[in-house]
């Protein structure tokens, strides 16, 4: 027998958004039990209950190791005829811990997580997530540029049906396998937006995924900002964000604002290697397992820049993009501006498992550097800037960061008080300087 393949890959992104690399092997063996079951459908239930009884974060106070011992006994005493018998059983077995990050993917779901990791695929454009309490799917943001962009498709509108297709009960998995295609065929979707009802043909297209943008603009009284939009914490998202930070000190930038507005998230180790290139010091997120152990990431003192940075968020920033924004607000580096984001705190692990299909699951939950778990509650930012729904309708991707975004006016007002201020504190003092009474004097009084 194969023995199973589990590929260690730890990501924090929220519905089909997902990244998936293999880079280990191993067998676990549960207490009492054989790692060896000669039935194939069988051999993949067996390492999908292994992972869970090893590894699985109850998030919900519905996992019991006795009773998962039995449900072990239940499902591997019964018949499997085909492979399909057994993903219904190993749905049925994970569908008891009520954990909608924790799933089975078949081999061509599986297979579809990794091509979103290599940056490209073939659909219309749209992040989903399953709402816990509604079960509705809701669209958590469209891909920039996509034909679901175009066509209008908004974050927090609710697909309720796919080609005529009614989604209630439906996962995120079912979902894309519907509105995933061939590019050049059409998927109508049916959303509900408030007490409006849309029905929106969209053709497919090969759609790329491209992590970052980045601009410099000029405020009203001369000062170089440099605009940067993340996207998604992709496999290149950290190249992306070195080159783009490299080019914009290149071009002059005398602060930054980066933009995580509905970014859903993606690989951990891609916010934290992120968070390394803004913090030169300081903790940026730490992991708690079921059993209490803390994997503590750290900057290594290799910030790209020390500038004033401005960060915009809102509720659309999940997961990876909680875990920078955090790190960046709770070390003082940052001003956060926008609203609240979405609370996603959970960690997922991708295996492969023997037979091409794969599963993610919940392993740990982060916390900020002050030990915030923002698991629900999302993060508040410093500055509350909110955009009316008319304006969200009219607002054009390309007019993101411009002066047309009232989001980003603010964080560009933001940012330009910041710099203020630090050249008012720089003329107070200079330590490369004589000005010993302006050393000594309290800020704001004279010297004698």
């Amino acid at each position: 027998m194969a023995s199973p393949r589990a590929s260690m890959l730890v990501l924090v992104g929220i519905g089909a958004c997902a990244a998936t690399a293999v880079v280990a092997r191993e067998v676990v063996t549960p207490p009492g039990g054989s790692s060896r079951i000669s039935d194939s459908p069988k051999e993949v239930i067996d390492q999908t209950w292994q992972i869970v009884f090893r590894d699985y974060l109850d998030i919900n106070g519905k996992y019991k190791p006795e009773q998962w011992r039995s449900l072990r006994r239940d499902v591997l005493a019964k018949s499997y005829g085909s492979s399909k018998e057994a993903y219904e059983a190993i749905r049925g077995m994970l569908g008891s811990l009520d954990d909608p990050y924790t799933r089975f993917l078949d081999p061509r779901e599986f297979k579809e997580m990794q091509i979103d990791t290599s940056g490209e695929l073939s659909g219309v454009g749209i992040q989903l997530s399953l709402d816990k309490e509604t079960k509705n799917l809701v669209v958590v943001s469209p891909i920039e540029g996509s034909p679901a962009s175009r066509a209008g498709v908004q974050p927090k509108d609710v697909i309720v049906a796919i080609d005529g297709k009614s989604t209630k009960g439906m996962s995120t998995e079912d979902a894309v396998k519907l509105i995933r295609g061939q590019a050049g065929t059409t998927v109508t979707l049916t959303l509900k937006r408030k007490a409006q009802t849309l029905e929106l043909p969209l053709t497919r297209e090969r759609i790329e995924l491209h992590a970052v943008d980045h601009q410099i603009n000029t405020s009203a009284d001369g000062v170089k900002v440099g605009y940067i939009r993340l996207k998604q914490f992709n496999a290149t998202a950290t190249k992306d964000m070195r080159q783009a930070v490299r080019d914009l000190e290149e071009k002059g930038a005398q602060g930054y604002v980066l933009d995580l507005r509905s970014n859903p998230g993606g690989l951990l180790m891609a916010s934290v290697e992120i968070a390394r290139q803004w913090l030169n010091e300081g903790t940026i997120v730490s992991t708690k397992t079921r059993d209490g152990i803390q994997d503590v990431k750290r900057a290594n003192g290799r910030a790209l820049t020390t500038k004033p940075m401005v960060v915009l968020v809102n509720e659309g920033s999940a997961s990876a993009s909680e875990i920078l924004s955090g790190a960046l607000q709770d070390n003082n580096r940052a001003v956060l501006v926008g609203q609240k984001t979405f609370g996603k705190g959970l960690v997922q692990s991708v295996r492969g498992l023997s037979d091409g299909s794969g599963m993610t699951v919940t392993i740990a939950k982060y916390l900020t550097p002050s030990g915030r778990d923002i698991h629900k509650h999302g993060i508040d930012p410093d500055v509350t800037a909110k955009m009316t729904e008319l304006e969200a309708q009219r607002l054009k991707l390309e007019d993101l960061g411009t002066k047309k975004d009232s989001q980003y006016r603010v964080a560009e007002s933001t940012l330009v008080k910041r710099l203020r201020n630090a050249n008012s504190v720089e003329k107070a003092y200079n330590p490369s300087s004589a000005n010993v009474p302006a050393a000594v004097a309290p800020q704001g009084s004279s010297a004698p």
